[in-house]
């Protein structure tokens, strides 16, 4: 246990990020696995939809630094390639 306030505010802190970052990485995956599933149904037009959500999201959460840049922008290239091919 920390013997400073400002390292039990810093634990108290980073806990309340740490669940806010995987709430946000929570529904990425969520409308990842929602966009695959329109691709493999199909479903192209719901696809094209979820994956400019996907893009959103992705920018988003390498905005704020819960992924990185490079991360986002390779997802945001496979989920492209997928969509073509898919149609």
């Amino acid at each position: 246990m920390p013997k400073r306030r400002n390292a039990v505010k810093k634990i108290r802190v980073d806990r309340t990020r740490h669940i806010h970052n995987l709430k946000i990485k929570k529904e990425l995956k969520k409308t990842i696995k929602a966009f695959l599933a329109s691709v493999t149904a199909k479903n192209i037009e719901e696809g094209k939809k979820l994956l400019t959500k996907a893009y959103s999201q992705l920018d988003k959460a390498a905005k704020k630094k819960i992924i990185k840049s490079a991360t986002a922008d390779r997802r945001k290239s496979r989920l492209s390639l997928r969509l073509a091919k898919g149609a």
